[in-house]
């Protein structure tokens, strides 16, 4: 056997090691933490690692389940354009959210870093605790940190879990908002453009559970 077709099958291997990593995973891998575990005693260049995560993106391009890469890292989804077949797939309804959370959820993560009051300025009414608690708990926001002022309120923004949910790499893939539009019309587009297919391919990521979304953009984007 010859260098290169040493070189050949080593590459192999590594794909398929990075393949069923990713596949198993629980969680997004990112670049870093495949170097860090499954990779920790193999010497591969970012390079490599690249090419090798490029290939196999490539090879299930036209296959049911993509490889797509988010802002937590890579993992396998369903693709986008099945979410209608997979829905009977589903062990739980889709969950419903309210105009109101809606609109704080837009207006975080447009204006982030934003404190509560600032938030209720804008919508000209209180916002509930509960809208608060339940964008913590579904780890779609958090305190960033605390605006120096009396009583130094915190500061919102949103998570890496935010954006993996509607499978956005970073905040800069959301679309431009086209000013004058009221929170009320942004908070209707997110419910009928894009919450209703994200909970649509929930459980469907991958065959063991976890949360997945489509490739479908907000349609909104404060400036």
């Amino acid at each position: 056997m010859n260098i290169d077709e040493k070189q050949v099958l080593k590459e192999l291997k590594l794909k398929q090691i990075v393949e069923a990593a990713i596949f198993t995973s629980e969680t997004p891998l990112t670049f870093d933490k495949l170097k860090q575990t499954v990779l920790i005693n193999v010497k591969v260049s970012d390079s490599l690692l690249n090419s090798i995560l490029s290939d196999i993106k490539s090879d299930y391009s036209s296959r049911g389940v993509n490889l797509v890469k988010l802002a937590s890292g890579y993992r396998f989804q369903a693709a986008a354009n099945l979410g209608q077949w997979l829905t009977n797939l589903l062990y739980e309804k889709p969950a419903k959210y309210s105009r109101a959370l809606l609109e704080t959820l837009a207006l975080i993560a447009y204006k982030q870093p934003i404190t509560r009051g600032e938030i209720e300025n804008v919508r000209g009414v209180s916002v509930s605790s509960n809208i608060i608690r339940t964008l913590v708990e579904r780890n779609w926001i958090k305190v960033v940190g605390h605006k120096e002022v009396p009583g130094r309120p915190s500061l919102y923004g949103t998570t890496n879990e935010f954006l993996d949910y509607f499978s956005l790499t970073s905040l800069s893939q959301l679309p431009d908002l086209i000013e004058p539009e009221s929170l009320e019309i942004i908070a209707q587009r997110i419910d009928s453009e894009f919450m209703g297919q994200a909970d649509e391919n929930t459980n469907l990521s991958k065959v063991n559970v976890s949360e997945s979304a489509t490739s479908e953009e907000l349609s909104v984007k404060a400036e």
